[in-house]
């Protein structure tokens, strides 16, 4: 029974999956014979109503379609097609139903603008055009053969689209090659054509109108003639090489000291022609483009060379300039010097002396051996002053000049401000054994360093470290502002400046300045890294980098106000000495009091508003005119002081409107001029 269950069941599986096969076959042959019935009668009803559509378009729409397609954006788009209708070309070639008055008037023309007849029924060209047939025509009469008037028509609107788009590009390159002509004439008109070096040392190129076209010639001329000299002496041309040297010294001769045309002698333009022949013969006879090479290779070099050694004398030359005295001011001092050592002892004497020790007073320290420069200092303080009365000046000068200080404020004392000149050299206490640099300057190291007998022969060998050889460095009155309560034991605060300065306000203001406890009030000078620690002390010693940071920012000397009661508290004169007596090989910083300075009154320096003093105005010419008209002070630090002929001129009047130009010293030793 079981049995019997099993194979009734497995004849039933088998008639499902052969009933299963019978539908699949059916569904496939039914999905393949339905569209191919579709397609054949819509076939069929396009085919018998092409005609009538065609003929039913308004006239006109078949040559819109072909005209909106010709374009280059590429192929037909169906949903063009698909609103704007396709064509009757493009359903069926047979055109042997269409008359003549059926075709749109658009085709007409078209096709009569080449006087082409086609017959509808056979599609035969009857005649050609006009004239000779081109090879491009033929081929079109040949297309005409077996196309439709249509596409005949889109042809003709294709190819016509071309020669029309062929001749747009020429016209527009012509326009532009115009535009650019035009351009470059203009362009041409503006540029020195100097610059582009059209001139040649063997021919004259082009007139060029530069002022000193001729002398580039002629100073060209002269390096060949060189090069070419020693070319031929090596090859024992000696013909060649005496007319070069000969042509050589004329045209040096004719060159002379010119910088422009109209300085050259009258024979130079002769003397270049002659140049200009000589070098062609030359170029002839003993051009070798490797000798020639080697030549200006070597004159480079020996050129550079030049160039770093006039660098050398002119930094000499400028540091010697920044050390010397004028005429005019060493007349002013012998002058002053000689009326007040015949004056009087009793008329040698300042006013109101009593005013030399109130602390309640305004008090300046100023130490200079410049008669003229502490006369600036001095009156343009006063004529900025709100009180002069108030106002007490120390100067500080050498025994050179102390008779020249004291005469010059005698004559022209300050109005109501109190004045004294102090000879440093009577200060006793200031001795080697007191003070450190005064031992070292007696050391034969130091001796050694200044005065060595073994002098550089030449000004650029003897420029090195020249900066630091400067005589100031050996003078006390640099080294004498670590020493003002010694000077001044008396006093609370005071305002030191240098004498390279210009006041230009009132400065009473800075004594009501909070230094929070510090001895220094003074205007930072760093700049993202320039004027920082690093570049004034050497930070390869330990003792520096142990103890300072390198970035730390720098200030300025030449209007510092200092708290001398906090400075007798935190022993400053001793810091620096204890400093100075470790530099005495010079490894800790170069000579000077500025880096001393930094050292002495690390942290304990107030920064101060930079309108109080601006800086510059003796090294750098781009500082800005806004600034300076604001600054309280303005200093002329650097080679170029005012009154130094190397000053810049546009910074010089600031200082020469202080000048007392009606003084009979003054014009008796021409400062005027």
């Amino acid at each position: 029974m079981a049995a019997r269950r099993a194979s009734s069941g497995v004849s039933g599986q088998r008639s499902m999956a052969g009933r299963f096969r019978v539908s699949l076959a059916v569904f496939l042959v039914l999905s393949v014979m339905v569209p191919l019935c579709f397609l054949v009668i819509r076939g069929r009803r396009s085919a018998s109503t092409g005609n009538v559509d065609f003929l039913d378009w308004p006239n006109g729409q078949v040559l819109d379609v072909v005209t909106a397609n010709m374009d280059d954006s590429g192929p037909l788009s169906l949903n063009f097609l698909a609103h704007n209708g396709l064509p009757s070309s493009w359903i069926s070639d047979d055109a042997d139903h269409i008359e003549e008055n059926q075709v749109p008037s658009s085709l007409k023309e078209a096709t009569s603008a080449k006087d082409i007849v086609t017959d509808g029924h056979t599609g035969t060209e009857h005649r050609a055009s006009k004239g000779t047939e081109t090879r491009g025509e033929s081929r079109l009469a040949h297309a005409q053969t077996t196309d439709t008037p249509e596409k005949l028509a889109r042809r003709m609107l294709r190819h016509r689209r071309r020669e029309k788009r062929a001749t747009e590009l020429v016209q527009q390159d012509s326009e532009a090659t115009v535009k650019l002509e035009n351009a470059a004439i203009e362009h041409s008109k503006m540029v020195d054509s100097a610059v582009l070096g059209k001139y040649s040392i063997w021919r004259k190129d082009n007139e060029n109108e530069n002022s000193d076209a001729t002398v580039r010639v002629i100073r060209d001329q002269i390096i060949m003639a060189k090069v070419y000299a020693s070319i031929a002496k090596t090859k024992n041309r000696s013909d060649l090489y005496e007319e070069l040297m000969l042509r050589l010294k004329e045209s040096q001769h004719s060159l002379g000291d010119a910088s422009v045309d109209a300085d050259l002698h009258q024979s130079a333009a002769e003397k270049m022609k002659l140049m200009g022949s000589t070098l062609s013969k030359a170029r002839v006879h003993v051009h070798d483009c490797a000798l020639v090479t080697q030549r200006l290779r070597a004159m480079l070099q020996s050129a550079d060379e030049r160039v770093r050694s006039l660098k050398k004398q002119s930094t000499f030359l400028s540091q010697l300039a920044a050390k010397t005295i004028p005429n005019a001011i060493h007349c002013l001092s012998m002058r002053l010097t000689i009326a007040y050592y015949m004056l009087p002892p009793e008329k040698r004497k300042f006013p109101n002396m009593d005013k030399l020790e109130d602390p309640s007073l305004y008090h300046y320290a100023l130490f200079s051996d410049n008669v003229l420069a502490a006369s600036i200092v001095v009156n343009s303080t006063i004529m900025n002053a709100k009180e002069p009365e108030k106002h007490v000046f120390h100067l500080v000068t050498d025994k050179l000049n102390f008779g020249a200080m004291n005469m010059w404020f005698l004559l022209n004392a300050p109005g109501k401000a109190t004045i004294h000149v102090e000879n440093v050299d009577e200060f006793k206490w200031l001795n080697s054994s007191y003070c450190p640099v005064l031992r070292q300057l007696e050391s034969a190291a130091m001796k050694e360093y200044y005065f060595k007998a073994d002098h550089p022969t030449t000004l650029s060998a003897s420029s090195s470290n020249l900066k630091y050889r400067n005589p100031k460095y050996l003078s006390m009155l640099n080294h004498l502002r670590f020493y003002l309560p010694q000077v001044y034991p008396k006093l609370d605060k005071i305002l030191f400046l240098d004498d390279d300065i210009v006041v230009q306000k009132d400065l009473t203001p800075l004594w009501s300045v909070d230094l929070k406890g510090k001895v220094n009030g003074a205007v930072e000078t760093c700049g993202e890294s320039f004027h920082r620690f690093d570049k004034y002390l050497n930070f390869s010693n330990p003792h520096i980098s142990r103890n300072f940071d390198p970035n730390a920012c720098g200030w300025a000397y030449g209007m510092n106000l200092f708290d001398l009661k906090e400075w007798k508290k935190r022993d400053i004169t001793g810091i620096y000495h204890k400093w100075q007596n470790m530099n005495e090989e010079r490894t800790l910083w170069k000579l000077g009091t500025l880096p001393p300075g930094l050292i002495t009154f690390y942290g304990l320096t107030e920064p101060l508003e930079k309108s109080w003093h601006v800086l510059g105005l003796g090294y750098n010419p781009s500082v800005d005119r806004s600034d300076i008209e604001d600054a309280a002070v303005i200093h002329y630090n650097g080679n170029m002081k005012p009154w130094l002929e190397i000053a810049m001129s546009k910074y010089r009047p600031y200082w020469t409107k202080y000048i007392k130009y009606d003084d009979p010293h003054i014009k008796s030793c021409r400062l005027s001029d």
